[in-house]
């Protein structure tokens, strides 16, 4: 999980030194415990703390879209696929003097983001430069990890942080008390921006210093803060407000670059799948077969297909060496589902929940991250072109489609009209409410994915869907909603929920715990996995440096705003 680390660090961190007002000398500089208010750089301050934050959520999304089926899961057992280490570098960026252990990582700004929140505040104090705009940034990505690693873990460090003097072993503040600091936090950073005091030179990574946009965002992240914990009435009091993120274009996300080299600057799954071996991660069998079966036509956007035909599925013969499970009879419980085991027709070559199966040679074969949102390559099946064909092109590799300048979702507003139709769901408004909300969403994520199209110069984009298709595909999601009820009408909306947060998975995680749905996920290979992890364990490197910390045994404990039983009875689908 390092791996976004060195794909983005440096050459932020280096452009910053370029452009800032003050050149300065890091070699003259002493260790980053040392380092003086008066020799950092507030430009450069900023810089890290929103390259962590954006290395976080990365982290974290790819989590929560393993355990959901939006993003494969490679081990069977959860309790060994998740160990103490998991959210390592997530707690180090967040809170430690130095967040890396790669020589990328040398700069004196690489501190975790309280750190260099507090220094921003120290030099605020003392300076004649009003720097409300750095500040405001940096609490309002700090709220938005507090809570998050809440979610995760089910508390975090919250008043005796960045202090350690007085705390050299932080305890964890329970996780209703984090959420309270986290919203506070949140009123602190808006009454900066409105102060409007402008960039002062410094690179805004995410709204390019428009303080209106940043206060959408911190009215998003309230959002994010009452759907999860069901508080109803703060929710709809934020949205009588109307300034959220309810554009496309207010999105608050993450843009990556297309340099390769010196530093790598792409999508980091981009730089994983548009190799010269061929693609190095598998996509999640559950998602893909869902999105076939309804005919999504986001599809072609979110996945590349190298090769048109998957061993092993109907009509196709099996390949023990390329597809070993291909060759496998499926298990018991597997063959009880709907979901297949191994492979899909039409050339979708993933793997499916908790197939910890080797790396066989297919790396030209695999489905690859497609054009949204790593700006890989769009799927115009050009793999049927004929190969004297000059545009016969059909596997990934380096600079195709577009060339990793994809984007971290972070709150898309698609994302929020799924919680307005959440919330409504909530409060018992009628199928007839929930449905305007659940098309609004649906119209808004093909708003948002659809030209990231574009971004592939050699796709045939004929065989992109139409405006006319795309309406007529979200009518008949709305009209199959309308018409089911019960877990048929929820496995509607939140299979739909799943396939929005593609790319920027943090929440589904939250809202499977919350409600349990969708109840039609694929079973784990494995027929006994272990109890579905309700929090994560306690960052490993903080244990073993804490003595007020004790490793958790299971992860079963559920984060305060999960009410729900106890796994493994619940969620439905382990």
């Amino acid at each position: 999980m390092k791996k976004i680390g060195k794909y983005i660090t440096v050459v932020f961190l280096l452009a910053g030194l370029l452009n800032s007002c003050e050149t300065t000398d890091l070699d003259l500089r002493v260790s980053p415990n040392d380092l003086a208010a008066d020799q950092a750089d507030p430009a450069l301050l900023l810089n890290s703390i929103q390259l962590a934050y954006a290395a976080n959520i990365f982290d974290i999304s790819l989590l929560g879209g393993e355990l959901t089926r939006i993003e494969y899961m490679s081990g069977r057992n959860y309790f060994n696929n998740y160990p103490g280490s998991t959210l390592d570098d997530v707690w180090e960026r967040t809170y430690s003097s130095g967040w890396g252990d790669d020589e990328v990582y040398s700069s004196d700004y690489d501190l975790g983001i309280f750190t260099n929140v507090q220094r921003l505040e120290d030099i605020n104090a003392t300076s004649d430069v009003d720097y409300s705009f750095h500040i405001a940034v940096g609490k309002t990505v700090q709220a938005h990890m507090l809570m998050l690693i809440t979610d995760y873990i089910g508390g975090a460090v919250y008043s005796e942080a960045g202090d350690p003097d007085q705390f050299s072993a932080p305890l964890l503040d329970d996780g209703e008390a984090v959420y309270a600091s986290a919203l506070a936090l949140l009123d602190e950073a808006e009454s900066l921006f409105v102060k409007n005091t402008g960039t002062v030179g410094a690179t805004d990574f995410f709204y390019d210093g428009d303080t209106s946009l940043w206060i959408k965002a911190i009215n998003s992240i309230r959002l994010k803060a009452y759907i999860t914990t069901g508080n109803t009435s703060a929710f709809d009091a934020v949205i009588a407000e109307n300034n959220y993120i309810d554009e496309v274009e207010e999105d608050f996300q993450f843009q990556y670059g297309s340099r390769e080299l010196q530093p790598d600057t792409r999508h980091p799954d981009y730089a994983d799948d548009y190799t010269p071996s061929g693609a190095d991660l598998y996509r999640a069998l559950w998602l893909m077969e869902y999105m076939q079966n309804v005919d999504d036509p986001r599809i072609r956007y979110y996945f590349y297909r190298q090769t048109g035909a998957t061993p092993g599925a109907p009509g196709v013969d099996p390949d023990e060496e390329s597809l070993a499970c291909s060759l496998a009879v499926p298990p018991i419980h597997y063959q009880e589902s709907e979901w297949q085991y191994c492979s899909l027709p039409n050339g979708y070559w993933g793997r499916q929940h908790g197939n910890n199966e080797g790396t066989p040679p297919d790396g030209f074969l695999r489905t690859a991250i497609g054009v949204y949102p790593a700006a890989g390559k769009f799927d115009d099946s050009d793999f049927a072109v004929d190969e004297d064909d000059p545009s016969y092109d059909p596997t990934v590799g380096l600079g195709k489609g577009g060339g990793g300048a994809g984007i971290q979702p972070i709150i898309l507003s698609s994302y929020v009209d799924f919680w307005k139709a959440d919330n409504a769901m909530a409060k018992g408004e009628s199928d007839a409410v929930v449905a305007e909300f659940f098309r609004s969403a649906l119209t808004k994520s093909m708003a948002k994915v659809r030209p990231f199209g574009a971004l592939d110069p050699t796709a045939d984009l004929s065989f992109a869907p139409s405006e006319a298709d795309v309406t007529a595909w979200i009518d008949g999601i709305i009209a199959d909603f309308l018409a089911a009820t019960g877990d048929d009408q929820m496995n509607i909306f939140a299979d739909q929920y799943f396939v929005t947060l593609y790319g920027g998975s943090a929440e589904a995680y939250n809202y499977y715990r919350k409600t349990g749905y969708p109840t039609n996920l694929a079973p784990n290979w494995e027929a006994n996995p272990g109890p579905f992890p309700r929090t994560f364990l306690y960052p490993q490197t903080e244990v073993i440096t804490n003595p007020n910390l004790t490793q958790k045994t299971d992860m079963t404990g559920q984060v305060f705003w999960d009410t729900n039983p106890a796994s493994p009875a619940f969620p439905e689908a382990q």
